[in-house]
């Protein structure tokens, strides 16, 4: 019998041949000048095409959505011909690819603004560190958006999600967790927020849903996914409540009104067992709440990934580390052939060495 993970599956209007997917990774490689992708990057995501679907390394919507060094953005003409090498590059192998839009808020550094202040939901310092030119440097306390600076940021989304049709990409996916922007705005300790976009769950999360309005605008909603990591707990500022759990409840239950291509989750990053309002298995808990396609993330191998399928817990999986040391990872798991351990100290270096040398088992 076939595994689930080697199984095809529709993500909306993306057909993939396999339900192994390539989670999205930040290796730091792009041009730090045009901060674009690059030939090798082409290379990079070729190698690993025999995923069912591709998910980019986050990419900047816009100058100001900065706060990590050598990564690529996609608001540019120039970023978008270095993605358009990329995408050619994932099309002729049969795979599908999406890009997806980042945005850091308050992570990241006046070094990437010319001294201005990076922008958040409120000016409450997450008292993290930014990867600058200069190496990691403490995170300040940020400026607070203005109602017209959310409006201008809407509209780099929107205007990303066009550059990304405009390169040849099958779809985005909005970067909706890990502690950056939107995360910024659903969590009470890092908005304050007295208008539209705080105080309420709803008025919390009224950005996301701005941003999904606006970008309908340049594709279909079956070609938009959404990544949330409900369960962050500890990392860039974030904290739990009796009214966390709720808030991505919420969430999730509207989304099921937007015909998304997939929502993407996260497992927990840390150990949450004795953390009062979370929950221990994410996937189990919101499953029943969204009626789309579910892609699962965080520490699954080939037997973990099948059983989560199997057991309608989630319809794929995304794998991080696996896919940087197993270009050919869905062959691996097919021949149940052995895979080859990622070398750590080469994730976010730039050049070739950790990034495109790892040999596939038909090298």
């Amino acid at each position: 019998m076939k595994q689930a993970l080697l199984k095809p599956i529709q993500f909306g209007a993306i057909e993939a041949k396999n339900r192994v997917i390539m989670a999205p990774l930040t290796r730091s490689r792009a041009d730090n000048k045009e901060k674009k992708a690059t030939d090798l990057h082409a290379t990079y995501y070729q190698q690993r095409a025999s995923a069912g679907l591709i998910i980019t390394e986050g990419s900047q919507v816009s100058p100001r959505a900065v706060g990590y060094v050598h990564t690529p953005g996609i608001h540019s003409d120039e970023q978008v011909e270095g993605w358009k090498k990329v995408t050619e590059a994932v099309h002729q192998k049969g795979s599908k690819i999406v890009i997806q839009l980042w945005h850091v808020g308050r992570i990241s550094h006046p070094d990437f603004h010319d001294g201005e202040l990076p922008l958040a939901p409120s000016a409450i310092n997450p008292n993290s560190k930014s990867f600058t030119p200069e190496g990691f440097k403490e995170t300040l306390t940020p400026k607070e958006m203005s109602l017209e600076e959310i409006q201008e940021t809407i509209a780099d989304f929107r205007k990303a999600s066009a550059n990304a049709m405009k390169a040849g990409f099958d779809g985005v996916e909005i970067h909706s967790s890990n502690g950056y922007l939107f995360h910024q705005f659903f969590n009470k300790f890092s908005n304050k927020r007295t208008d539209d976009f705080g105080g309420s769950i709803e008025k919390r999360a009224r950005f996301l849903f701005d941003v999904l309005d606006e970008i309908q605008k340049e594709m279909p909603s079956n070609r938009i996914g959404l990544r949330l990591n409900p369960c962050l707990h500890g990392v860039f500022g974030m904290q739990a409540d009796e009214e966390t759990i709720p808030t991505f409840e919420y969430i999730v239950k509207k989304l099921n009104t937007y015909d998304l291509a997939y929502l993407h989750l996260s497992e927990p990053f840390t150990d949450v067992s004795d953390e009062p309002f979370l929950v221990t298995e994410v996937a189990k808990h919101f499953r029943p709440l969204y009626k789309g396609n579910l892609i699962i993330n965080y520490k699954f191998n080939r037997e973990k990934g099948n059983q989560v399928i199997d057991d309608n817990l989630a319809d794929a999986v995304a794998f991080g580390k696996l896919f940087i040391s197993n270009p050919d990872l869905p062959v691996r798991f097919e021949k149940e052939a052995d895979l080859q351990r990622w070398d750590e100290s080469t994730f976010y270096t730039q050049g070739p060495k950790g990034y495109t040398d790892y040999p596939s088992l038909e090298d």
